[in-house]
Order: structure tokens, then sequence, then C-alpha cells
């Protein structure tokens, strides 16, 4: 199988297809239509095979966490992913694992109703780059740059499981096969907080979403709006699973540090905060507030039961 054999079998025909798409696969650029008076989301991630994913990962998994994670970031702006383009390189055509691959990728863009419209292909190292487009009304996209002093700062869901699937691999950490599982899930299959990135346009002065821990991100967040913050590190919620499988001071470094969890990180004020739970809990969303943003440009303070707590390391970042 060569290229165009690969790009005809397993994308041309296949998944959504958006009445918004005039042209799509098939010619040397896509044709899509903005609507009226909305502004273009548009975010690119690379996944490199031993950085972004073990070599083992099923290649059904790969295809939903590739899509996945650049979904999270048009949710964290507030905006609707539309349409996506894929540059893959592959070592080689495994028929097999491309089936897989794009099944996975297929199902999750059928769910968020995301149509792919192009790419590329080419021989090399196993590598995975995603360019995802999104709408937004004009005006309304949530930003890093809104935080204000007083505002409340909030959390979507369980923060440090991906980090724990990671750390008991690497590590030989013994896990019970039911908190290894459930761990592993969180990594292999994030779930992008579209719906509730949406629903807090107009509501949440800023946000983002959580790729590189907790700390690192709300940093992005307080740099941009110049205040600072005060984080409770025993009101970060966990799942059973991670505070079940290892010490406490170690969960929370996980939950607070390390990333790869896709949650949502924003701010909001006092007067929003009743209409923004009794959005998120139409979304099935519980908010979990965790802080609130401070004056000046300090480091984070971080508190456990009201007292200091040591700042654990950074988030991830590359070249570092």
């Amino acid at each position: 199988m060569k290229e165009f054999e690969l790009i005809n079998r397993y994308f041309t025909g296949r998944g959504v297809t958006r009445r918004d798409v005039d042209v799509g696969i098939g010619d040397d650029c896509a044709l899509v239509n903005v609507p009226d008076n909305c502004q273009l989301a548009i975010t690119t991630d690379t996944l490199v095979e031993g950085v972004h994913f073990f070599a083992d990962i099923p290649p059904r998994a790969l295809g939903h966490r590739a899509l996945a994670v650049n979904l999270s970031d048009l949710a964290a702006m507030g905006a609707e992913p539309t349409w996506v383009s894929l540059g893959l390189t592959l070592p080689k055509i495994d028929p097999e694992w491309l089936e897989e691959f794009t099944e996975g990728m297929h199902e999750i863009a059928e769910y968020f109703n995301v149509q792919i419209i192009g790419g590329d292909t080419t021989q090399g190292p196993l590598t995975i780059t995603i360019c995802a487009k999104g709408t937004v009304p004009k005006g309304k996209a949530l930003t890093r740059s809104g935080a204000n002093v007083g505002d409340w700062i909030y959390v979507t869901g369980n923060l440090g499981d991906a980090a724990l699937a990671i750390e008991s691999r690497k590590n030989n950490w013994p896990l019970s096969e039911s908190d290894a599982a459930s761990a592993l899930k969180k990594f292999h299959y994030p779930s992008p907080r579209v719906a509730a990135g949406q629903a807090l346009r107009g509501i949440a002065s800023s946000a983002i979403d959580i790729s590189d821990g907790l700390l690192a991100d709300l940093s992005h967040i307080l740099r941009r709006s110049d205040v600072t913050a005060q984080i409770h590190a025993d009101k970060v919620p966990m799942s059973d699973a991670l505070r079940h499988s290892i010490p406490q001071d170690q969960a929370l470094k996980l939950a607070l540090a390390y990333g790869d969890d896709y949650e949502l990180l924003y701010t909001v004020s006092q007067d929003n905060k009743l209409i923004m739970e009794s959005k998120l809990h139409q979304y099935g969303v519980e908010p979990i507030c965790i802080g609130q943003i401070q004056p000046g440009n300090d480091d984070i303070e971080l508190l456990y039961d009201n007292q200091p707590w040591l700042l654990p390391e950074s988030g991830f970042e590359h070249f570092s």
C-alpha cells in the first residue's frame, strides 16, 4: 500500500461529513465556511512515540488520544470543534494497526461532530500532528488573560490519574488490577470538556486546559492576568485509585504538577459562581473550587489544611 491508497482506504469517505465543508480530502486545500459573527479557533499538537505515549499503546487508544488532546485546547477557549487536519508519520504501513488507529480517531470525531478534512502522510518515526479548528461567537472566547483579584479558581474533575498510569509503569508500583486499569484508561482515553467550555462562555473570566500540570498551567493564567493565586492542595480532587495507590504527599505531587489530565482550570467571579455551577451541573460536571486569585505576581501560595505547604516540582516543559 502506498500513500494515496492509504488515504483513500482509511480517510476518504469515512467519518463525519459536515455541511459547512465545501471541499475536504482530495484537493490541495480544504474549503470550509465559517459562520457569520464567529471567530475561527485553531490549535496544533504533535505527539511523538516515546515522549507522549508508550510504544505499545493500543492503536485505537492512540487515535482517540491524539484527537482528544487537541479538542481539549478548543474546549479551553469555549469553541465548538468543527474540522481537523492530520499529519501522520509512519515507520511502515501496517493495515491492521491503521484500521484500529483510524477507527479510534473516527469514533471521537463522530462523537463531537468533527470532520477530518485533510492532512499529510509520510514515512519516518511514528509521529502524529493534528491541527484542530473550531468556531466561537465573536468576542466570546475564553482566554488566559481575564483573571481578576477575588475570582475563585475551579477545576472540572479529578487530577493525577494519567500521571499514576505513567509513573506506576516506569517505577513498577504495585497497583491493584482495577486501579491500574482505571488510571491507564484516563491516560489512553482522555475526555475533553467541550460542553463545559462552551457553557463557561460569558461566565468564566479565564480558562486553560490542564496538559502540563495544574500549577504550571495556572501559572500561564497568572502571568497573562498579572495576578497570583492561593491554592488549597487538600481541595484538589483525586480519584480513589490515586489516593489508595501511593502515599498522600506523592499523590498530591502527581495531581498538582504532572499533567495529561485534560480537565479545565478556570476562574470565575463571586457574582457568577452560582450560575456557573448550575450550568455545569446540566452537563454532569461537578466543579471543584481549589483556591482564589490574589493580588501581586509572586509564586503561587500553596496551603494544606490552611497551613503553608511546600511547592512540588513544576509541570512538564519540553527542553527543560
